[in-house]
C-alpha cells in the first residue's frame, strides 16, 4: 500500500474522475489508515511504499502490475495489471478491452503456466476486471455481470460454482473492489442482502469506507497490491 500524501484527482481517466472535484486529503489519510489497520487486523501484513510527488495515483498500487509466484509483470497500462488478472480456481481471470489488451493473455499463460480465461468488459465505469470480480475462496465469488459482454459472463457461469451475483446499484457502488483475507472480506460499501449472504457462507464482513478514492474510480481493492498471488491464494 502506498500513503495518499500526493493523491487528487489531477486529471480524467475514467467516468468517475472529474478534475473540477477536490479531493480531502486529511479524510483520505485517515480512510487509508483505517484501510491498513482493518487488514492488520484481518491478519494481512502490509508493506508501504514511499508516496512521491507528482505521482497522484501511486496511492493504487494494484495499477503498478501483476504479482504471480515470484514473477512480478511491470503495467504499462494497456497490459496487464492487479486489476485486470485474478486468481481464481486453478487459473487466472483477465479481463480486457479498457486497460489491458486481449493479446496480453495469451502470454500470460504462457510466462505463468497457468490457464487465462479472457473476459471482455463492456461497461467504462467498470474499467477493471476487479469492480466485477471478487474471488472468495476455491468455488464462491461476487460476481458483476453488468460489467460483461454475453460470453464474458458464459464464462464466468461456468467457472465460479457458488456466485454472488451483484445486481446493477451494488456494482456500481464497487462492491466487488473488496479485499479477501482468510475468511474477513473488506469491504468499500456493503449492501445489506449482499452481507447476509456472506455471512451465510461463514465470512466475517469488514466495511472501510474510502469516499474520497471513489472519487477517482478506486475501491479497497484499487489501494492494495497483494504480494503473495499463487493460484488458490486469493489474499
Amino acid at each position: 500500500m502506498c500513503p495518499p500524501e500526493y493523491f487528487g484527482v489531477m486529471y480524467e481517466i475514467n467516468p468517475w474522475m472529474h478534475r473540477e472535484v477536490v479531493a480531502d486529503i486529511d479524510r483520505a489519510q485517515e480512510e487509508w489508515e483505517n484501510l491498513a489497520a482493518t487488514l492488520r487486523v484481518a491478519g494481512a501484513v502490509v508493506e508501504v511504499l514511499p508516496p512521491e510527488e507528482g505521482w497522484p495515483d501511486l496511492v493504487f498500487t494494484a495499477n503498478a502490475g501483476l504479482i504471480f509466484g515470484d514473477t512480478f509483470f511491470s503495467a504499462q497500462f494497456r497490459h496487464e495489471v492487479a486489476g485486470d488478472a485474478l486468481p481464481f480456481a486453478d487459473g487466472l481471470v483477465a479481463a480486457y478491452r479498457f486497460r489491458s489488451d486481449a493479446a496480453s493473455h495469451a502470454y500470460l499463460s504462457r510466462l505463468t503456466g497457468a490457464a487465462v480465461r479472457s473476459i471482455e468488459l463492456v461497461d467504462e465505469r467498470l474499467y477493471h476486471l476487479d469492480l466485477t470480480f471478487c474471488p472468495l475462496d476455491d468455488r464462491r465469488a461476487m460476481v458483476a455481470p453488468l460489467g460483461w459482454d454475453r460470453y464474458g459472463a458464459k464464462v464466468m457461469e461456468a467457472l465460479v460454482p457458488e456466485p454472488l451475483v451483484l445486481e446493477a446499484e451494488e456494482t456500481v457502488a464497487l462492491s466487488a473492489n473488496s479485499v479477501v483475507v482468510g475468511t474477513t472480506v473488506v469491504m468499500p460499501h456493503c449492501p445489506r442482502r449482499v452481507g447476509a449472504q456472506l455471512e451465510r457462507w461463514g465470512f466475517d464482513v469488514v466495511v472501510a469506507p474510502v469516499s474520497e478514492f471513489l472519487k477517482a474510480g478506486g475501491g479497497c481493492r484499487c489501494l492494495t497490491l497483494a504480494l503473495d498471488v499463487r493460484l488458490g491464494a486469493l489474499a
